[in-house]
């Protein structure tokens, strides 16, 4: 468990449990959740040999009380500061309603051509919407 800090100064908590050579299996929780309601997912994935990662979003659980940036880039851009400072490769990343979006706008924006994402998995998401006016 640590914390890494955004490019915008936020202080993000993150949990890091298991081999560090293992397929790692990336958290995003719900609103207004945090890491913690990924526990059981986590030592199951964990007792099948992967990595697990989860982090509190911006203004949840551990990491810093914020009143800007609540929004899905900045969410995207917190998740890409932690697996960019674990060095994470070929992730897998699921992600439960606000995480679902978060996937889904980490993975546009973050997940190539570095390498960081083998699939992702969204589970009763809200994946951000694209308006034609």
């Amino acid at each position: 468990m640590g914390y890494v800090t955004t490019k915008d100064g936020v202080q993000i908590f993150y949990k890091d449990w298991g081999p560090k050579d293992a397929q790692p299996v990336v958290f995003h929780h719900g609103w207004p959740l945090s890491s913690d309601d990924w526990d059981a997912q986590m030592l199951f994935f964990l007792a099948n040999g992967y990595r697990v990662v989860a982090h509190d979003r911006r203004g949840h659980g551990r990491s810093e009380q914020v009143s800007e940036g609540h929004d899905m880039d900045h969410y995207a851009a917190d998740a890409f500061a932690v697996v960019e400072a674990l060095d994470l490769k070929s992730a897998i990343h699921i992600g439960h309603s606000t995480g679902g979006g978060e996937v889904a706008r980490y993975v546009a924006k973050h997940g190539e051509p570095a390498g960081r994402v083998a699939k992702a998995v969204l589970v009763s998401a809200v994946p951000p919407l694209m308006l034609k006016t």
